[in-house]
């Protein structure tokens, strides 16, 4: 389907030169029980009205992408909502990322789309087809300015009862302007919308020099529903923010700089009407926040009521759970799924307020525990189609996505590009998918082709990121060598595309893919790895454990490369000391050999740097640094979600859940340190329950399967069935285990 696209003129929002967000309205006639159908797309953001209805999906419709690549369009079945005679189409405008100053960083304010805010429709009624034209009427909002990353602001004096509604006198109104339309290809969003999940109330008020702090508890993502009795004309300014220092409200770790401009950031100002109580909710922005300092309201208005937290995000479903004895363990898997829910809009983000990018890492770091989690997998291939069209003529990709051109001189590299193939993969492996193997096929191969021209004289790589955020130390202050990560990551790319490849029958890029892998192995094992002693280049703790989770060392060379990897944990007093690269595997290299409990010390330890430090210096998201309680040397967010894998640890150790294709394997490691776990995941064939519980010296474990699935059911080394087995076959029931 083609659509014509109109707008209220060319002149675009700047930081000096705001635009309101524009009306528009269309008058039509329909008999009665007339059958209407409408396909609808905005850019950047629309929110769409029948005879005064909302009736958008969610909010920030219909996606959020580069319009030169993708442009998203919603269809909607109108009938419910029409009457006899006059009817009104309403559609309100914002800007995203059609037109995103506050994106200035990453240069989306000079992207080739850049331009006002526009959409195309298509409305049949009956046998009558509608079109965005001229018999379109526009004007502007309340809204005077709106950008997703800076905020809102809006004067209730200017608003038009009833503009979206029948019987509204528009005499004043301008025609719409025709517009070029977006060089995109027009698409159907098959993805979560993004909705209201829940309402929160403030746990406390408190008056600080600023104004008035209202807290809600969390750190979440959302906006704030807002109603008073003001004065008309009285200006009152929302802030949100993450942190306190010093007992009072705190934004500085949000800003890149500090400049006007970046102060803006998570603002919204509202402009009061008058006369009756009245309400505001921003409509095109979007924050993350703990905190909200209120400005410009006097102590009778300071009540908790003034302020409701509606929390929003992209609509997934849940798909586990995990629980167990210890509440410590309870709270970081807790937070971990509000990270990957309030970083997750449309695609999973870095941060859901001074960046909301897609950074590719991010998401390739948490995919698998995402899917154990939560049921993103529509989502993703979404994004998919957003991370192909990004690739250039190289077959090269930028570290973030949707891009206005950032990213391809920086912030990318193979442990970033790797979400190409590891978002497949996980789909693959957790949903037995092979249709987003087939639809990303040609994109990975171009990739491979590409990633090889970019290795050195001696066959390794260093052109990317590398371990990013290391424990105490700046970005990229990288204790494990560029030439470490970059080339074992080239690797692990190779061989999760040559098993990609293999299961949808391409022989020949199997081939390939799998001669790059031998080739990148031989390279490393050459120069990176010493032979007599096992230790990794760099003598650390990410580039010993990636080298033996990614199947970088021989069998035979296992046991004593883990026994120099113990050795640098326990020289760091049994702490981590990694980036995420190496945080994604540390755990997981340890309980598969046989120290699960070291691992789980490690993750839950109250002392700095840890998870467990983490909630005990108040975290309710995961942050995207372990800095000492302090440190200002780096401005950190508090809501990031690529440290998220502990959870799929939990999953998968504990929790003994392992899924590979059509297959689960059940093998809990009774750690110690717990009493009880119960562990549930939805696999495509049915839900798998583990749950077992210490009964003095032995243990009673209980698994419920669907019945067919494959699988084993397997005890760890030290452990045995009553009856004497180490395994059985999947299946439910209820077992004792004895050491």
């Amino acid at each position: 389907m083609e659509l014509k696209f109109i707008h209220a003129g060319a002149d675009r929002t700047t930081f000096e030169h705001p635009v309101p967000a524009p009306y528009f309205r269309r008058v039509f006639h329909a008999g009665k029980g007339a059958a209407a159908e409408l396909t609808i797309t905005g850019l950047g953001f629309y929110e769409l009205y029948c005879n005064g209805t909302r009736i958008t999906k969610g909010r920030l419709a219909p996606y959020i992408s580069a319009p030169t690549d993708l442009v998203y369009t919603d269809q909607y079945n109108l009938s419910p909502w029409i009457g006899e005679g006059e009817n009104v189409l309403g559609v309100w405008l914002g800007n995203g990322l059609q037109n995103a100053p506050g994106g200035y960083i990453w240069n989306m304010d000079q992207a080739p789309w850049a331009a006002a805010p526009c959409f195309g429709c298509k409305l049949t009624v009956g046998d009558r087809c509608i079109e965005t034209d001229s018999q379109f009427t526009t004007a502007p909002s309340p809204v005077l300015m709106d950008d997703y990353h800076w905020g809102e602001v809006y004067d209730a004096r200017l608003e038009l009862p009833g503009w979206n509604a029948p019987g509204f006198d528009d005499s004043a109104w301008k025609p719409a302007i025709p517009c070029q339309r977006p060089t995109g290809r027009l698409t159907p969003c098959d993805c979560e919308p993004i909705t209201v999940l829940r309402e929160l109330e403030p746990v406390s008020v408190t008056r600080e020099p600023g104004g008035w702090r209202y807290d809600f508890g969390i750190v979440t993502s959302g906006v704030c529903r807002m109603r008073l009795k003001g004065r008309a004309g009285q200006r009152i300014e929302l802030l949100h923010g993450e942190i306190l220092t010093d007992g009072l409200f705190d934004m500085n770790n949000l800003y890149f700089e500090d400049t006007e401009r970046v102060r803006n950031l998570q603002r919204d100002i509202y402009y009061c009407r008058g006369g009756e109580a009245e309400e505001y909710t921003p409509t095109f922005a979007y924050h993350a926040f703990r905190y909200v300092l209120v400005k410009g309201i006097d102590e009778a208005q300071a009540q908790p009521s003034l302020l409701t937290l509606l929390e929003s995000h992209s609509a997934l479903s849940s798909r586990g759970s995990f629980a167990c004895s210890d509440p410590m363990a309870e709270t970081i898997q807790e937070i971990t799924l509000r990270s990957d829910l309030s970083c997750f809009h449309y695609f999973p983000n870095d941060c859901p307020h001074r960046e909301k990018n897609g950074w590719t890492a991010d998401a390739a770091l948490s995919a698998e525990q995402m899917l154990l989690n939560l049921a993103p997998e529509r989502s993703l291939r979404q994004w998919l189609a957003n991370i192909r069209m990004a690739q250039d003529e190289r077959g090269a990709l930028p570290g973030i996505v949707p891009t206005g051109g950032w990213g391809f001189a920086w912030g990318n590299g193979p442990a970033w590009d790797c979400v190409l193939f590891y978002l497949p993969y996980y789909i693959y492996r957790y949903r037995w998918d092979t249709a987003v193997i087939t639809e990303n096929a040609h994109a990975m191969l171009r990739y491979l082709q590409y990633i090889g021209t970019r290795r050195d004289p001696d066959g390794l790589y260093h052109i990317g990121l590398g371990d990013w955020c290391q424990v105490s130390r700046m970005p990229e202050e990288y204790l494990t060598p560029l030439r470490v990560t970059d080339t074992i990551m080239v690797a692990d790319i190779a061989d999760k595309a040559a098993q990609m490849f293999a299961a949808v029958g391409l022989k020949r890029e199997e081939a390939f893919a799998a001669d790059l892998l031998a080739e990148t192995r031989a390279a490393f094992r050459r120069h990176l790895l010493d032979a007599d002693t096992m230790l990794v280049d760099g003598n650390c703790q990410t580039s010993q454990a990636m080298a033996l989770y990614y199947g970088m060392l021989e069998p035979r060379e296992e046991a004593q490369a883990f026994q120099r990897l113990l050795e640098l944990i326990h020289a760091a007093d049994d702490h981590m000391d990694v980036g995420v690269l190496g945080g994604r595997v540390l755990f997981h290299v340890l309980a598969e050999h046989g120290e699960g409990d070291l691992a789980y010390r490690m993750i839950t330890r109250k002392d700095y740097p840890s998870y467990g430090n983490w909630v005990e210096r108040g975290a309710t998201t995961l942050w995207e640094a372990f800095m000492p309680e302090g440190d200002t040397t780096f401005k950190y967010s508090r809501d990031h979600h690529f440290w998220g894998d502990v959870s799929a640890w939990f999953y998968r150790v504990p929790g003994g859940i392992r899924v590979s294709l059509n297959q689960v394997d059940v093998v809990p490691v009774f750690l110690t340190q717990l009493d009880h776990v119960a562990c549930s995941h939805e696999t495509p064939a049915g839900k798998v329950s583990v749950r077992w519980e210490r009964k003095g010296k032995s243990v009673q474990l209980t698994v419920s399967a669907p019945e067919g699935l494959q699988g084993n059911i397997v005890l760890g080394d030290a452990w045995r069935f009553a009856d004497g087995r180490q395994s059985r076959a999947l299946t439910s029931g209820s077992w004792v285990c004895v050491p």
